[in-house]
């Protein structure tokens, strides 16, 4: 996206704004107007109403698809054709008949499913409101303030965990909670039916609402476009009519979503290991893909302020994409790699053990430091004395880790990514599906910060890419 530099002063001069745009308000001593703060965007971004109108469609039916297209009865990947000898017949598609469809539509209307779900996320607000945290202000608005987050999503996960745990560790209560943890397993798709719906009627009710508040809205959601809105995200930082302390955006970021994908794993290991006969015959591919999805995910949630400084945040608004992201896509499709191996198990051999986690140790090290370096950088806690550029706008690191590539932190995340989904083994390409997504996702990502940059740091930015010329992978992109 190419956007210039927009000031209210000078309204003559803009000609593009999207979410990336930097707004310069007046410096006089009148009150900007809720107009001036939120200026009419353009809808450009992921090419525009027709790219954003295919990715609200596109993005569901993907997540449905890796289930569909990959479970135990198909097969993953499934057989396109298939030829039944008794009835000389062909079976059409994945082998799906008319009573199978019927049997997908009940299992994704369960509504056992639903109501389960419905509990979850109200146990997950009940834990924001009532567990202890601190507050902490974000960045600053435009509107001169700063919003205020309640930091708890670490504990929420600690005591989610420490149910189960409870559940599982105890001999009293193991076998009838892998069959409790199991029944997740065994109601996925209604699951991810009702998160759909959630998500759905979240980036409405933040549409609609939007309108009848003085809520700051995103500069890339407020074109006036119904779907380019309603996907980009129209307010910035949306709050609940009932909780007015609760914002959502950052709610759903850490929470529902990530604590759900971390839950699901469980579910799954709970499934291989009855399958199995036990938790002492649960696979070294399994406990892998949990103990490196807990890494991630504890480090997310422990390192909650950080999420506060990060463009979904700071940049977005919240609406569909941000809302199936956190709620659907996060829980369902991240841990697609546990659903296959609890009805696929890979024994990897120790060797293959040991080389996929020193594979997620570098990959994590890598991620980890160069966040470090970036946050103690920001609040001048540098003790590697790192060089940098000093510009108008700020500085810019050009040295440890930040020195080797502009986003180190994203070829550490994608190393991950590749840790992660080879437990799965060479049996199919399906459970590869995150390495590919990821890098799609981090190549945007990149390709939008660079803009960003560019229009923030000018000239600035023309020599710290001398300095910096690799994007993410040094000596490669």
């Amino acid at each position: 996206m190419v956007s210039t530099r927009a000031s209210v002063d000078d309204r003559e001069t803009v000609t593009t704004v999207t979410a990336t745009t930097k707004i310069d308000l007046p410096l006089n001593p009148h009150k900007p107007t809720y107009e001036e703060m939120n200026p009419k965007s353009q809808p450009i971004e992921f090419f525009g109403p027709l790219g954003v109108t295919i990715l609200t469609a596109a993005t569901p039916f993907f997540a449905y698809l890796l289930y569909v297209g990959c479970n135990e009865r198909v097969g993953c990947p499934p057989q396109f054709s298939t030829y039944d000898e008794n009835s000389n017949q062909h079976g059409l598609f994945f082998d799906v008949h008319p009573t199978d469809i019927e049997e997908l539509l009940e299992r994704a209307l369960d509504w056992k499913a639903h109501f389960l779900y419905a509990a979850w996320y109200a146990y997950i607000v009940a834990c924001w409101k009532f567990l202890p945290g601190g507050w902490v202000e974000g960045t600053l608005l435009r509107n001169g303030k700063k919003q205020v987050y309640k930091i708890n999503a670490f504990a929420t996960l600690l005591l989610t965990t420490g149910i189960i745990a409870g559940l599982l560790m105890n001999p009293v209560t193991s076998s009838k909670g892998q069959e409790l943890m199991s029944w997740l397993y065994d109601r996925w798709l209604g699951l991810l039916t009702a998160a759909f719906f959630n998500s759905v009627l979240q980036a409405l009710y933040v549409y609609v609402r939007s309108f009848y508040t003085e809520e700051i809205l995103a500069l890339g959601g407020n074109s006036g476009n119904f779907i380019y809105d309603f996907w980009m995200g129209r307010p910035l930082n949306p709050t609940s009519a009932s909780i007015p302390s609760l914002d959502i955006k950052s709610f759903n970021e850490l929470r529902p979503g990530m604590i759900l994908w971390w839950v699901l794993d469980i579910s799954c290991m709970c499934e291989q290991s009855i399958r199995l006969g036990g938790l002492h015959k649960v696979t070294a591919s399994m406990w892998l893909v949990l103990l490196m999805h807990g890494i991630y995910i504890v480090d997310a949630l422990y390192n909650e302020t950080s999420v506060l400084t990060t463009m979904d945040i700071t940049t977005d608004g919240f609406g569909f994409m941000l809302a199936f992201g956190d709620l659907v896509w996060v829980p369902f499709t991240y841990s697609l790699q546990a659903r296959y191996l609890a009805f696929h198990p890979t024994f990897l051999g120790q060797n293959g053990t040991l080389a996929i986690l020193a594979l997620e140790a570098i990959g994590y090290y890598i991620f980890r430091v160069s966040n470090k370096e970036k946050n103690d950088f920001k609040n001048g806690k540098d003790k590697k004395n790192l060089s940098f550029i000093t510009t108008k706008k700020g500085k810019l690191i050009t040295s440890g880790w930040w020195g080797r590539s502009r986003h180190p932190n994203y070829m550490g995340d994608w190393i991950m990514a590749w840790a992660w989904c080879l437990p799965t083994g060479f049996s199919t390409p399906i459970t590869y599906f995150y390495v590919v997504y990821f890098a799609i996702l981090l190549l945007h990502r990149q390709i939008r910060d660079d803009h960003a940059c560019t229009e923030k740091y000018g000239e600035d930015w023309k020599e710290y890419c001398k300095r910096v010329p690799y994007k993410i992978i040094p000596y490669v992109y």
